[in-house]
This record gives structure tokens, C-alpha cells and sequence, in this order.
């Protein structure tokens, strides 16, 4: 069962609503199922299989020699926005004085405030991960894991240093469906250890991954994203953050909350 489809249920729970700094610990759903492993089927007997013959291309040409690099899919380009603008006030805010959390540099910038332990982040993320691999080559997306205190803090933890391990890309959905899915990580009290365990699990030395989430460059990642969360006003997830000028209002569809995003990108792309 694909990613996707495992969070079924938590979006027919309309899990629209974004989780507070405050918010409790939400209750387990009894109706969500482990997704079935996925595993590779080895050959019959054991004996290695004879290479396919590689077919021509479709205008005549040779195949490319076996290992030799292919033409990188280019990027896609900027396609304009539907829909009607974005109302401020009701789809977005504008934040005084705002910042990007990172310069620029000829990008749009949109920041993903999220929780490991937020249902409605969980269940928002598949869709934004579609959305982000669409975007053109000057959009840079970004995600923060908000350190909000009490159980938001070791997962915040593990994100920053997952990030720091280059980690993040192969575990950021299996995190989630540890979480919220397998119940194989507990929402609240997890223990560096537990969540250690978890990243050992995808090629990280254990104790290491828990010594580096006490770690200076740690701390400093998890105080530069809470002084980003607070001058952007986010105060609860998922929350999006256009160049750090504009907050996206949530409790909408996301399909509503990606359209003003692309709208307020297009915006900042014109004023560059």
C-alpha cells in the first residue's frame, strides 16, 4: 500500500485543522492499518538472470552505453496561477517586516512549518509532496520543523538532525507513518532512543543519531527555526510561508491553500 493511501483515513477524518503549540496528544485511530511491506521478489533457484537486450530508441538511434549518465529532466516552467487572486485577511497575512529564513538568491522561497506529530500535517504532507515536485526551478521549498515544546521537541530534534545527516529525503514519510500509521513511535515521552532505533533502521549509526540530537549545531538549527516561527506569527501546522512576507491562512482545502501559494509565488517572481 503506497504512502498515500495509508493516510486514507486520516483525511476522511478531516484532518484540515492545523495542531497548536498547545495541543494535546491526539487519540490513536483504531480504523488505521500498517501499510503491507513492499518487498523485492528474488529470482527462482537463486541463479542470475540474463540481461533483457536493449531495445533501440524510437528514431533508430543506439542506446546509451550501460552506467553512462542520462539527460537530466529539465525543470518545469513557470505556469500561471488559477483561479481567483488571494484575498488578504481571509486566505493570507501579510507579515510586517517579514524575512525569508534563508537569502534568496533569485529564488522563491516557501517554507513548510510542519510537526511529526500533527494528524493534519501527516495528512496534508502526500499531497504537498506532489505539489512541491512540481514546481519550477526557482521555487525553493523548504521544510521546519516547529519546536513548539513538550512532545513536539524530540521529533524536532530528529528532523534537524536527519537534515544534518542527509537523512531527511528517505525518511520524512516513514516518519510520519511510524507516527500515525504503525503506532511503532509513540506521539508523546518518545526517548532519543526510540526515535534513534527508528533512524537506525534506515542507515544511521544509533548512537550517534541520539548523542548529535543533543548536540550544539542541533540546538542552534531548532533556535534559528523557532526565531523564523515567531516573527512569521506561525502558531500552529501545517502552515506555508511565501518569502517570509506572506503567512497562508489553513482550515481550507489544500487544493485552496496551494492555489494562494502559487498566486503569492507568481507575485514574488514578478517583483524580482
Amino acid at each position: 500500500m503506497k504512502f498515500q493511501h495509508a493516510f486514507l483515513s486520516l483525511l476522511l477524518a478531516g484532518a484540515l485543522a492545523g495542531c497548536g503549540q498547545r495541543e494535546e496528544a491526539p487519540a490513536a485511530d483504531p480504523a488505521a492499518t500498517p501499510p503491507a511491506a513492499e518487498a523485492a521478489t528474488p529470482a527462482a533457484g537463486g541463479e542470475p538472470q540474463a540481461e533483457a537486450p536493449t531495445a533501440p530508441a524510437a528514431d533508430g538511434s543506439a542506446p546509451a552505453p550501460e552506467g553512462e549518465a542520462q539527460a537530466a529532466t529539465p525543470p518545469p516552467a513557470p505556469s500561471a496561477p488559477q483561479g481567483p487572486a488571494p484575498v488578504e485577511g481571509t486566505n493570507y497575512i501579510t507579515i510586517e517586516n517579514g524575512q525569508p529564513f534563508q537569502p534568496l538568491d533569485g529564488k522563491v522561497e516557501v517554507v513548510e512549518v510542519f510537526g511529526y506529530t500533527c494528524p493534519g500535517c501527516a495528512a496534508f504532507e502526500p499531497t504537498f509532496r506532489a505539489w512541491k515536485a512540481r514546481q519550477p526551478a526557482d521555487v525553493r521549498v523548504t521544510a521546519l520543523a516547529a519546536p513548539f515544546g513538550g512532545f513536539w521537541m524530540p521529533y524536532a530534534r530528529a528532523f534537524y538532525t536527519a537534515e544534518s545527516m542527509g537523512l531527511v529525503e528517505r525518511t520524512h514519510d516513514k516518519m510520519f507513518e511510524a507516527i500515525h500509521i504503525q503506532r511503532s513511535l509513540p506521539v508523546q515521552n518518545a526517548t532519543d532512543q526510540q526515535i534513534a532505533g527508528f533512524y537506525a533502521q534506515h542507515g544511521a549509526d544509533a548512537a550517534q543519531f541520539a548523542s548529535t540530537m543533543q548536540s550544539f549545531a542541533v540546538n542552534a538549527k531548532l533556535k534559528r527555526a523557532e526565531q523564523f516561527i515567531a516573527r512569521s506569527g506561525v502558531d500552529s501546522t501545517p502552515t506555508l510561508v511565501v518569502n517570509g512576507k506572506y503567512r497562508v491562512i489553513g482550515g481550507r482545502s489544500y487544493d485552496d491553500v496551494l492555489n494562494t501559494v502559487e498566486h503569492l509565488v507568481t507575485r514574488e517572481r514578478s517583483a524580482n
